[in-house]
């Protein structure tokens, strides 16, 4: 797989970041942990979780934690075959102080997911969500801290516009600390708002974008028809409140964009990952998945031959066969 590098650092990661939202329900333990093993044997060095992330039992203010409990399991003897991201920020408690990006918070935060995670340090700490009651110098000297401490190595922001990262770029420099080398935003071709102003941001800062919903919810998969019953194993029918309301509206975007990709020689799913992975500012896309199968079809979809963001398959290169 074509590693794809994250500037201003050494890392590199593939073009599918295995995103673990869905690890403890629907996803249990031993099924997750062979998904894990299984992406690492195909190419995919770069996982993304949270410590709020625990499957589709979440809940606004739930403890969180379960998914980062597998990937501990999961990464023992391969930590040092991935690039690692967590989160912190949401609210993972019914305190007050269980949510934000205090320094208080950040650091007990940081201690809770290397203790599930089994590991010294994770590559990527992201703030979670920007906290309006907390100062950005007090969150970003935090960040800065840990980096320093060996805890973390980089960090980055997630759900943060534009005008919220050129503020936070503005106090890094200004305070002389490090600034975020990663943003993890909502998009896909349905969602494609931060085109205006926070891609071109990070383009031209050299902040790689790592954007998640990319199939919005698996709408973009083509698994959804007009006046069909969504299919029994879909995100729709399993998790409700997590896609989008199926409307006559929603399905005439839908045709269209499966008409634009046909005219291109792709299938829905293939033109889907393949325009945002070919945004020059954006170096992954996070994925999460139910199992291996759908992971197989991801990686064979993202390297499809003639893909304008250079993700051929080579002649023999394994990819699986689940198209």
């Amino acid at each position: 797989m074509h590693m794809r590098p994250i500037p201003n650092t050494p890392l590199a990661v593939s073009p599918i970041c295995l995103g673990t939202m869905t690890l403890g329900t629907p996803v249990g333990e031993a099924e997750a942990i062979s998904l894990v093993h299984w992406a690492i044997e195909h190419g995919v060095n770069f996982i993304d979780t949270a410590n709020m992330y625990e499957g589709y039992a979440r809940y606004v203010g739930s403890a969180g934690g379960v998914a980062e409990l597998i990937l501990g399991q999961a990464l023992r003897g391969h930590r040092a075959q991935v690039v690692l991201a967590t989160k912190v920020g949401m609210k993972i408690g019914p305190a007050e102080d269980d949510e934000g990006l205090s320094r208080a918070h950040i650091l007990r935060e940081i201690e809770r997911s290397l203790r599930r995670l089994r590991c010294d340090a994770v590559d990527i700490y992201y703030m979670h969500k920007p906290d309006s009651k907390t100062p950005l110098a007090e969150s970003v000297q935090a960040f800065d801290d840990l980096i320093a401490a060996g805890k973390i190595r980089y960090w980055g922001v997630s759900n943060f516009s534009a005008a919220q990262v050129a503020e936070l770029l503005a106090v890094c420099d200004g305070g002389g600390w490090r600034r975020p080398v990663a943003c993890q935003p909502p998009y896909s071709l349905l969602k494609r708002d931060i085109e205006k102003d926070l891609l071109p941001l990070c383009q031209q800062e050299r902040i790689a974008v790592i954007p998640y919903q990319v199939l919005q919810g698996g709408l973009l998969t083509g698994k959804y028809r007009r006046s069909q019953r969504p299919p029994a194993d879909s995100r729709k029918a399993e998790k409700p409140q997590w896609v989008w309301e199926l409307s006559d509206d929603l399905f005439d975007r839908l045709e269209e964009l499966e008409a634009e990709a046909q005219s291109r020689g792709r299938s829905l799913l293939q033109y889907a990952l393949g325009e945002i992975l070919a945004h020059p500012a954006v170096v992954s896309l996070a994925l999460g998945v139910k199992g291996i199968a759908q992971l197989d079809t991801l990686l064979v979809a993202a390297r499809w031959k003639g893909a304008p963001n250079g993700l051929e398959t080579n002649e023999g290169e394994s990819g699986g066969s689940g198209t």
